[in-house]
């Protein structure tokens, strides 16, 4: 059976990767499609992190205060109508690609968050 810790460790982990990807993207024409799925996966897994898991149940107080970013990232930071706007005009634009990608990472660092996170991995 899969421990709370063992369960947020992982969805931490897939969320890590996919900021890592992000980080990684060469700003190339056509790469606002790879942004935006990596994005959506990130968004994806904080919002499991802070809907499915009691923080009560985690045994590090942690994750109480990553909670609380995860929250303030999913309420403050909408990027999936601004790409989907972009798209089809700026699509091949590697300047917007990188500057849309650039403000992606700079909201999930935001309040230190991508960084209390891999703390938060090394202790579970």
């Amino acid at each position: 059976m899969v421990t709370y810790n063992e369960y947020l460790k992982k969805i931490l982990s897939q969320t890590l990767d996919s900021y890592n990807g992000l980080k990684e993207i060469q700003d190339k024409p056509g790469d606002l499609d790879h942004i935006k799925k990596e994005m959506l996966k990130i968004n994806g897994f904080l919002k499991v992190a802070t809907n499915n898991l009691d923080e009560y149940k985690i045994t590090l107080s942690d994750f109480t205060k990553l909670k609380s970013k995860f929250e303030h990232y999913l309420e403050n930071y909408f990027f999936e109508k601004e790409i989907e706007t972009m798209a089809p005009l700026y699509s091949d634009d590697v300047n917007r690609v990188k500057n849309m990608r650039l403000k992606i990472i700079e909201a999930l660092e935001d309040k230190k968050m991508m960084e209390s996170m891999e703390d938060l991995i090394e202790k579970l």
